[in-house]
């Protein structure tokens, strides 16, 4: 990364600044309905196809992203060249000590085991896993050290935003666990991109995945997780993809939901009630009343929450 863009990141982070509209925001046609009212401080709303901007709320100001951020550490993960998804990556202790130490998220990988590039996506994205997130940076960074590694693998992270030409998005870590941030408006642009793959789109579509693995005792363990995006289930044509939370950041959720041929693009930063927010957004790019009657998809004592 640029110090230029360093600065301007930092910049826009410390007095949030408010952007000028760029080719993805400029205002397309809206639907014949009142705006959402929305509890979100930051939100937009985008055509998935063109990334034209139905609704905005604040959506160039700069604000923390939480674990959003695993978007685009899955998607420097899945555009290595001949990346093998099949690869089977040993499970350090390391990565379960990060978890603890931060009071993150977790996959509850199990120290030995033996996961796949494929499920540590799966740990990563579904139930947040920052156990599975580190084991990514780990693998695909590069360095002689395991902090070498995951340097580079956020230098990748940042270089694939400015490719991306997400030049008030940056990354400190793998995980959403740093001082990552973004506007609603960049992460829809990096939510547009990362739905392109194939891989990528079958996984945050899933509201469970199960499968097995090597156990470290020569055994077969398996694993089991549940998406923590409650909108998957809830409403009619909801495809992905993240949720996100910290103290800092609030409760955070990138979405995105299909309609015959139409699918819709939003982002929630900061929202007391993110999924309610989504919901009357994508009602309002559907010309639809789905959020009225909207029951959240429970999730499972013991699951994840994020």
């Amino acid at each position: 990364m640029t110090a230029r863009i360093l600065t301007t990141r930092a910049a826009a982070v410390a007095c949030g600044t408010l952007l000028a509209l760029s080719p993805l925001t400029a205002q397309a046609a809206t639907p014949a309905q009142a705006e959402p009212t929305l509890a979100a401080k930051g939100a937009t709303l985008v055509d998935g196809t063109s990334g034209n901007t139905i609704f905005g709320k604040d959506a160039d100001t700069v604000r923390p992203m939480a674990s959003t951020a695993k978007i685009m550490a899955a998607s420097v993960v899945l555009d290595t060249k001949d990346v093998d998804l099949e690869r089977q990556i040993p499970v350090q202790q390391e990565y379960r000590d990060y978890v603890t130490e931060h009071g993150s998220s977790t996959a509850d990988l199990q120290t030995g085991d033996k996961m796949t590039v494929r499920q540590l996506l799966y740990a990563a994205l579904l139930p947040s896993g920052a156990d599975a997130a580190y084991a990514l940076a780990d693998t695909f960074g590069t360095g002689a050290t395991r902090a070498e590694r995951t340097t580079s693998f956020i230098s990748k992270m940042n270089t694939k935003a400015d490719e991306l030409h997400l030049p008030y998005t940056g990354f400190t870590s793998f995980d959403g666990g740093g001082s990552d941030s973004s506007t609603p408006t960049e992460l829809a642009k990096l939510a547009q991109y990362a739905m392109k793959n194939d891989t990528f789109r079958t996984i945050v579509k899933s509201k469970q995945y199960k499968g097995d693995a090597p156990a470290a005792n020569g055994r077969t363990r398996t694993y089991t997780w549940i998406n923590t995006n409650q909108l998957l289930g809830s409403y009619d044509g909801v495809i992905g993809i993240k949720t996100g939370t910290t103290t800092a950041a609030g409760d955070c959720l990138v979405f995105a939901a299909t309609r015959g041929d139409k699918t819709l693009i939003g982002t929630v930063l900061n929202s007391a009630d993110r999924f309610t927010d989504a919901a009357k957004m994508l009602d309002y790019g559907f010309g639809s009343s789905t959020a009225k009657s909207m029951k959240l998809r429970t999730l499972p004592a013991g699951a994840q929450r994020d």
